[in-house]
């Protein structure tokens, strides 16, 4: 099972996992801190991304720049649209193979392998249980 705690503080909001990391967490106009929207196009990148570069290292083709953008517009005020993940990548030098594994590996790992990115594609539900 997944799970982190959300709570208020002092300072604003927070989210912890097991581990002990911590995020901060606030509205748009907040300095340092990510909004919910924001986290949840973290959690698409960060899910992709960590998948794809030991895959492709595992192949011996390590890029050497390994980076993205992940972006949505709102399709309403509280609902997003598409999400892009936008990759930007620098092939290693006198590797004629590295692009092709590093699409190959990027496509699977978007349609099979990101549970992230999968949940938003397939749709899941929210429960809410409020204690008495």
């Amino acid at each position: 099972m997944a799970s982190v705690n959300v709570e208020r503080t002092d300072g604003g909001f927070v989210a912890r996992n097991a581990r002990g990391a911590e995020v901060a967490i606030g509205g748009g106009d907040d300095q340092g801190v990510f909004t919910p929207v924001e986290l949840l196009l973290a959690a698409v990148g960060g899910c992709n991304i960590v998948t794809v570069e030991p895959l492709t290292a595992q192949r011996d083709h390590r890029l050497v720049r390994l980076a993205m953008t992940v972006q949505a517009d709102k399709a309403e005020s509280n609902l997003l649209g598409t999400v892009t993940i936008t990759y930007d990548v620098e092939l290693p030098e006198g590797d004629d193979k590295a692009g092709e594994v590093y699409r190959a590996v990027a496509r699977r790992v978007h349609e099979k392998y990101c549970t992230v990115s999968r949940t938003l594609q397939e749709g899941v539900e929210v429960a809410l249980e409020l204690p008495e």
